[in-house]
């Protein structure tokens, strides 16, 4: 079973930001959409690129490379050219952390 990893403090994360944290060398995105955290792979399945930087439009993640669109709540594409989701990833908070956890190979 996968372990949980801290990634940051309750309100370090502001609305509409988000954190890289490396977790068994996946590079996870911890967003936060207004007051809620979601979590997914910092990995466009486009073409690879990093996502975290691109421009969140409402619930979504604009790749910065090709223009990809991502639904950060479920990994889910919402515009080409990707179409296949990307990974996403539980996070609770626990003592006043966020915490995520790769539970891929389960």
């Amino acid at each position: 079973m996968s372990v949980w990893i801290n990634v940051a403090k309750v309100g370090e994360i502001k609305p509409g930001g988000h954190k890289i944290v490396d977790v068994d060398g996946a590079q996870i995105a911890v967003f936060n959409l207004g007051g809620e955290h979601y979590a997914i792979e910092d990995v466009c399945t486009h073409d690879g690129g990093e996502l975290a930087g691109g421009c969140v439009i409402g619930d979504e993640i604009e790749c910065m490379r090709h223009g990809a669109r991502f639904n950060i709540r479920t990994g889910a594409v919402t515009n080409p050219p990707a179409f296949e989701p990307v990974a996403r990833f539980p996070v609770r908070i626990e003592n006043g952390v966020i915490q995520v956890r790769d539970d891929r190979w389960e």
